[in-house]
């Protein structure tokens, strides 16, 4: 994943204004960077093209979520790694405990997954 730009997003995409990436200090290493949504559609608007994962269930994936997102819940998220793509602007959003994005944040980014 080293190639890839891995990103945390709120759920409500749509909702909140914002100027661009921030970034979440935890105590686990790097710090988390989060976007806000009005960043994300002005990547949009600007014809950028990001993979955005949905970490919520499968049942949860069904009832709704960002048009073009791929369903990756967090409990399988190690044994489909290969579905992540090495390079680009990857997503991740879900409605769950921020521990759970932030696990999925830094597996995503752990060195010698760029190998995947």
């Amino acid at each position: 994943m080293r190639g890839a730009a891995v990103f945390l997003a709120s759920i409500a995409l749509w909702g909140a204004a914002a100027s661009g990436p921030a970034e979440a200090i935890h105590v686990a290493g790097d710090p988390v960077v989060t976007i806000e949504p009005e960043y994300v559609k002005r990547l949009l608007d600007n014809g950028e093209h990001p993979t955005f994962f949905n970490l919520r269930s499968g049942e949860e994936f069904k009832k709704g979520r960002i048009p073009g997102a791929r369903s990756l819940p967090l409990l399988e998220i190690r044994r489909r790694i290969a579905e992540v793509p090495k390079t680009g602007r990857v997503i991740l959003y879900c409605d769950c405990p921020a521990l759970d994005l932030q696990e999925a944040y830094y597996f995503l980014r752990a060195p010698g997954l760029s190998e995947h």
